[in-house]
């Protein structure tokens, strides 16, 4: 088994000896002190969330992790106080909706070197994949410049690696064509669009080795049929926008990532407390950048749910191991007042249906739920949609000794790509908060 690519890179990018975790940790407290300073000397926001700490003081962990945390909310409120250098340095922003509403949006920033930050990553951690005799497909958007089907590109670009970015999917055929003539072997897209595509184009599909899989929740049904039907290596890569778009990625042992630790100092802490749990406990993931240029971000709360293992990775090294990500705070639900159930469950059970093309999971009031489901086959879409639920009141009594009324339809948009393309991660919608707001 191939060791992380990302290794070699780490102790390159931060000159650590020996190469060891304590080494690394003493690099990382460094730049964060270094990060702390700069934020604090630039931005508007964080003079203000750092007003009487001194930077030059933290010595030690325990004093790093007393520091407030940022939300998405302060970047919503206050995208422009964020920034560190002029607006003309800047080479490309990023506005994300993920609200679904009229509200404040969050925009994150990047100068030139914040994005060659992120070609780097991308030039490494893809390694722990492909070769330059792969020829990859790249289904995320890469028409813009800056954007993460752009950046892998260029990053694919330094190995000679033959690679064809084709966006979002929202034509299958034109897809298919594209698959055929460049010989694809490797897909990187967003995990329901990839698995509606092996499902429509299933002899097409064939022809792919290796997959890797970005921007959401990775379902293990999903990855357990890529496997059994097509004998696909199915990779995860975890990161989002304000992270640079990359984070980690797995390595050959496909047992968590191997993160960008040279970039990022990644903590787990409490959702309600605030404190750091210790390795192998779930719990938020938080991070803080290094070196970030137009707008670093410290103690982040990205609102996913992860743990650090407390084994050493089978590539033999010394990095640690973040398993993979575990979900949403914000698709972790409370219903009849005490039962508390989270969107992955479903998505388990929903997914493990190879005749489902996607789905919509709303909570009505606390005793009931809708799915929404656009199935291949129309004609038995009644038998099916029957069938789904009886599977999943059968899920809440063993699991939660409850029986919910689940109402399981059609759903009303009828033609998939209305439903999967998008970069918007997956959820749950919640009609509970929507009325008590009117």
């Amino acid at each position: 088994m191939k060791k992380t690519p990302l290794e070699n890179w780490i102790i390159k990018r931060t000159g650590i000896s020996p190469a060891n975790p304590d080494a690394l940790k003493s690099y990382q407290l460094k730049k964060l002190v270094e990060t702390l300073s700069y934020a604090k000397d630039n931005s508007r926001f964080y003079q203000n969330q750092l007003e009487g700490i001194d930077p030059r003081k933290i010595k030690s962990w325990d004093q790093f992790e007393r520091l407030p945390f940022t939300t998405a909310e302060d970047i919503k409120n206050n995208p422009f106080d964020f920034l560190c250098v002029p607006q003309s340095q800047i080479a490309r922003i990023v506005t994300l909706n993920t609200s679904g509403t009229s509200g404040p949006k969050k925009r994150i920033f990047f100068t030139e070197a914040d994005l060659q930050k992120t070609v780097d990553f991308f030039d490494y951690g893809i390694c722990s994949l492909i070769d330059n005799t792969d020829r990859v497909m790249v289904l995320l958007p890469g028409q813009a410049y800056g954007t993460i089907g752009d950046l892998l590109k260029k990053a694919l670009d330094r190995t000679g690696t033959p690679c064809v970015v084709y966006g979002l999917l929202n034509d299958l055929e034109a897809v298919e064509k594209t698959m055929i003539e460049n010989e694809i072997n490797c897909i990187v897209g967003i995990p329901i669009q990839v698995l509606y595509l092996s499902r429509s184009k299933a002899a097409s599909f064939n022809r792919i080795e290796k997959v890797l899989l970005s921007t959401d929740y990775v379902p293990q049904a999903l990855v357990f049929e890529l496997n059994q039907k097509f004998g696909c290596q199915v990779f995860n890569h975890y990161g989002m926008t304000e992270m640079g778009y990359g984070g980690g990625v797995e390595c050959q042992a496909l047992n968590g990532y191997h993160l960008r630790e040279g970039d990022l100092y990644f903590e787990i802490v409490d959702p309600r407390s605030g404190k750091k749990v210790a390795d192998g406990i779930t719990g938020e993931i938080v991070f803080t950048t290094f070196n970030r240029q137009a707008m670093p971000l410290i103690r982040y709360r990205t609102g996913d749910l992860g743990a650090f293992s407390v084994d050493a990775c089978q590539c033999g090294s010394f990095l640690r191991i973040m398993k993979k990500v575990d979900g949403r705070l914000k698709n972790r639900i409370q219903i009849n007042g005490d039962v508390t159930f989270d969107l992955k469950e479903l998505e388990e059970i929903l997914l493990a249906d190879e005749d489902l093309i996607d789905y919509q999971v709303t909570i009505k009031d606390d005793q009931t739920l809708l799915i929404e489901v656009s199935l291949y086959q129309y004609e038995t879409s009644k038998a099916k949609e029957a069938q789904l639920q009886r599977c999943i009141e059968t899920h809440f009594l063993k699991n939660h000794g409850e029986v919910m009324q689940i109402e399981v339809k059609r759903s009303p948009l009828q033609k998939p790509d209305q439903l999967v393309n998008s970069m918007v991660k997956r959820k749950i919608r919640d009609w509970r908060k929507e009325i008590s707001c009117e």
